[in-house]
């Protein structure tokens, strides 16, 4: 009997186009993976069993596979993005439990590709932490229970990395797909402002962005490919490549693991014939301020029509620091000026490798039920790397690259100019070809 439940998505989608499987069995089995091992992991908000089963027969019944490019894939969607016929909770006491009338525009291209929702993955409250924990639930990293999964999309990232999904939708505001896939040994990509439609709902002043979680750059690709509702192709030539190990923001500092991670990807991109040398982005001091004042005010524009009395105290405090800014962050003027600041380096470098982390992701637990600078400290600690390309507007990746002592998969980050995407693809494919990972965590 063949086992679709650890497949990849183009394995499955090929399978079930050539009628070797039907959607209802893929998915079926991963259903039965959810139930199984969820308890342990906690990265989903709601299974969506009977009415996914029911999705599938309708898959089965188009009769179009051919132009199905996702065809019987279960996916699973980071529960701030509307699923028609299911509530958009976002990790919160404080949003209704009312559910959503249509699906967000993303979700609803998934589908048309003939993907299946098998459910919503737990996010932090208003997906404004790196770790996902709040009254819904906590999620934890399949690779290292102990530890967080990371977030705002840990409970997408954690979906995948336990085989319980092939893929998964998230999205990525200050690192929100590139913390939790760097934590739970993930391919993703962040793609440039405009790429994939942003929709309804929100996006922090235009620096977050929607895109997949997958464990390989193929599966990565043809999610997107179908978010965006363009191909990207396999990219060629020789890249001048920039290896960065500094940390952007004052103060913080990359460990050993990470470090290591990243001479070593390079070392592979050079011997694959690229142009690399060591090269750090001239990061303004001011960026550790920037990335705070834009952080906290995106949580502020979205805290304004919620009950104060029903967030927890860390959100409150985070969205009370923002407000102030509302104003200056909607202009854009700051990330105007980081832009014109960092576009002169890339126009000597193809393309910037840096670690994807400082250091592993904190303990799994409450971290909701503690202070907010607590929350900060620890955030900040370990994901310094990830905010300044949120701010710019421009494509990044995280790609597994080797392992951490405790044996959980470490990771490095590519970045680019707009309309990148193909670039970065391709680089990342050649580190995966040149240095496989595991794919799923030993979570049976």
């Amino acid at each position: 009997m063949t086992t679709w439940a650890g497949r990849t998505a183009a394995e499955i989608s090929a399978a079930v186009r050539d009628k070797r499987v039907s959607p209802r069995e893929v998915v079926a089995e991963h259903l039965a993976r959810i139930e199984r091992l969820d308890g342990r992991v906690g990265a989903f908000r709601a299974v969506r069993a009977r009415a996914a089963l029911a999705e599938a027969d309708e898959v089965a019944a188009r009769g179009d596979f051919a132009d199905l490019p996702l065809a019987g894939v279960p996916v699973a969607v980071k529960d701030n993005l509307p699923v028609r016929g299911e509530s958009t909770r976002i990790g919160s006491a404080a949003t209704p439990d009312t559910p959503a009338e249509r699906d967000h525009v993303t979700v609803a291209r998934l589908r048309a590709a003939g993907a299946v929702v098998v459910g919503l993955t737990h996010v932090p409250e208003l997906c404004v932490f790196g770790t996902t924990d709040g009254v819904l639930g906590v999620t934890r990293n399949p690779w290292d229970p102990s530890r967080s999964a990371g977030g705002s999309s840990g409970g997408s990232a954690a979906a995948v990395a336990a085989g319980m999904v092939p893929v998964a939708l998230g999205n990525d505001g200050m690192g929100s797909l590139r913390i939790p896939a760097a934590n739970c040994g993930l391919v993703t990509v962040k793609p440039g402002r405009g790429v994939v439609p942003t929709g309804d709902g929100s996006t922090w002043f235009g620096m977050a962005e929607h895109g997949p979680l997958a464990t390989t750059v193929e599966d990565a690709r043809l999610v997107l490919s179908v978010l965006a509702g363009t191909e990207f192709g396999p990219g060629s030539g020789t890249l001048r490549v920039a290896v960065s190990l500094r940390s952007p923001l004052a103060g913080t500092t990359v460990s050993r693991p990470y470090a290591a991670a990243a001479r070593d990807a390079a070392g592979v991109l050079m011997r694959a014939g690229h142009q690399v040398r060591r090269a750090d982005p001239p990061y303004p001091v001011s960026l550790a301020t920037a990335s705070l004042v834009h952080w906290t005010a995106g949580t502020a524009a979205d805290a304004r029509a919620l009950d104060p009395g029903r967030l927890t105290r860390r959100t409150r405090v985070h969205a009370r620091i923002g407000r102030p800014f509302v104003s200056a962050v909607a202009s854009g003027a700051g990330r105007e000026k980081l832009r014109q600041r960092l576009e002169p380096f890339f126009a000597e470098h193809d393309v910037l490798l840096t670690p994807a982390l400082a250091r592993r992701s904190p303990k799994a637990g409450p971290w909701h039920e503690r202070g907010w600078l607590r929350n900060l400290l620890a955030n900040t600690a370990y994901s310094p790397l990830t905010p300044p390309w949120n701010l710019t507007g421009w494509p990044a990746m995280a790609v597994p690259f080797g392992t951490l002592p405790s044996g959980a998969p470490c990771s490095v980050q590519l970045v680019g100019l707009p309309g990148s995407e193909s670039r970065l693809l391709a680089l990342a494919g050649q580190l995966e070809a040149r240095k496989p990972w595991r794919r799923t965590a030993p979570v049976d």
